[in-house]
């Protein structure tokens, strides 16, 4: 699901206006990818995160968010990419999952953009570091692609989120 904004007629011109999405963007690995901004709820600074025993792998833990346990998955490890240290930029993003909040750790969140619904290009025939059912898109902006990610169905395998 993405945000739909700035779509309709002009009313000054009576124009149709092209429908643009909003996206938070972040980094991993140097690749940009975005997730609908309806999606996420907060970006946090690096947290203490409680080990679970028998997590799968690229579960890093839980943290405690305003008194709510969220589990936190690595995006690294999710994306079966090399691990690194944390830094100044690394943070966890928040976002709602089924009615459930997760962390996800990233290199560093970039910006929120709009892209023109035109400039996404939904049907993919190629492979990817992600399974290729959970990108939503490839979307353009200028000379840059961003990798749009579906959370819905990107962690909806993580059964292992129920902590």
């Amino acid at each position: 699901m993405t945000i739909k904004t700035d779509a309709g007629r002009n009313r000054e011109s009576g124009q149709v206006t092209e429908e643009m999405l909003q996206f938070v963007t972040f980094v991993v690995a140097g690749e940009t990818y975005g997730v609908s901004v309806h999606k996420v709820q907060s970006i946090n600074e690096m947290l203490e995160i409680t080990y679970v025993p028998h997590s799968s792998s690229y579960i890093e833990g839980v943290i405690n968010l305003r008194g709510s346990v969220v589990p936190v998955i690595n995006m690294r490890k999710k994306f079966k990419l090399p691990v690194k240290e944390y830094d100044l930029f690394t943070v966890i993003l928040i976002v709602e999952v089924k009615e459930r909040l997760v962390g996800m750790i990233v290199d560093s969140v970039s910006d929120v953009v709009s892209i023109p619904a035109s400039d996404i290009q939904k049907d993919m025939q190629f492979s990817a570091k992600v399974d290729t059912d959970s990108i939503e898109g490839i979307g353009k902006l200028e000379e840059d692609l961003i990798i749009i990610l579906n959370v819905e169905h990107f962690l909806d395998d993580a059964k292992e989120l129920e902590i």
